[in-house]
């Protein structure tokens, strides 16, 4: 099997950064699985739609293009809870399977997400799970968000990370946890340079 590379964790863990250094690193594909998921809010949302809906957002998440990924408007706060909605409907989850294991199949891939070790790629080489403080991660979106001349509240955000962590934990549709065999990769006092140098060294061994 070609290799791949999965890393899961909460949001704002900084394993999107991560990834994307890795796949350069390693030159394999890499793919933003959460952006799927964002991508299908959105088309529930600007139809005026109701993300929890199964219906609404199985339609909206078999009709996804990969021009719906590039959208500049799939990282605010209503899509960040309506991502975590619609991630919780296993309709959802089933018609974004086989475009994530199909992305990875010929050439290998480095993929992050929620459930890229324990549902999507089960049989990966190596596994990462990148997690930090809530605390950390509230700073982290707010900084992001205000950078973009986003209005944010650090204290909302931070409640709001929150929430999805255990809406996230909480679902019966692949819930986010470490695989058994993941190597749990903490950033809270890491930057992105130290958080990579700690990842190649996990990944010594089974990369």
């Amino acid at each position: 099997m070609s290799l791949i590379i999965a890393i899961d964790g909460p949001a704002a863990a900084g394993k999107g950064t991560l990834a994307r250094r890795l796949a350069a690193h390693f030159a394999l594909p890499y793919l933003d699985t959460g952006l799927l998921y964002r991508a299908t809010a959105r088309r529930v949302l600007d139809a005026g739609g109701n993300p929890a809906d199964p219906a609404a957002a199985a339609a909206a998440a078999r009709a996804l293009s990969p021009e719906d990924t590039e959208r500049t408007d799939l990282r605010v706060p209503q899509v960040d809870e309506a991502a975590s909605q619609v991630a919780s409907i296993p309709a959802v989850r089933a018609a974004l399977l086989d475009f994530q294991r199909a992305f990875a199949a010929t050439n290998g891939a480095v993929l992050d997400g929620r459930d890229i070790g324990t549902v999507i790629f089960p049989q990966a080489q190596a596994k990462l799970f990148v997690t930090a403080s809530a605390e950390e991660r509230g700073r982290r979106r707010w900084r992001e968000l205000t950078a973009r001349g986003v209005p944010a509240d650090l204290a909302t955000i931070t409640a709001e990370i929150r929430t999805r962590d255990a809406a996230d934990a909480a679902r019966t549709a692949a819930p986010l946890r470490p695989a058994d065999d993941a190597m749990t990769l903490d950033t809270s006092h890491l930057d992105a340079d130290a958080a990579f140098a700690r990842a190649l060294e996990l990944l010594a061994g089974k990369v």
